[in-house]
């Protein structure tokens, strides 16, 4: 796996996680609410994972994979979350 791709996943997988703990732990009624925190999460996570980093040219390609991977899997999961709350 090469090193930009690297840092990328880590932050899906939080999100996927992230989600999946979300359905396991949260109440249907505040599943909606509880989808953002773990955005924000991820959000940090690739701040902190991408200025951890020792290259930094590549930085603001690094974030919109990370974070529009993390943006996508949240989506996906806030469809089927939403759903299942209904």
């Amino acid at each position: 796996m090469s090193r930009p791709l690297a840092s990328v996943f880590p932050v899906w997988a939080v999100a996927l996680l992230g989600a999946v703990g979300v359905a396991i732990v949260v109440h249907p009624d505040l599943y909606l609410t509880a989808i953002p925190m773990v955005f924000a999460l991820c959000l940090l996570l690739s701040f902190v994972i991408q200025l951890a980093m020792p290259v930094k040219q590549g930085l603001v390609g690094r974030m919109t994979a990370s974070v529009g991977g993390a943006a996508v899997v949240l989506a996906v999961a806030s469809l089927v979350l939403g759903l299942v709350a209904l």
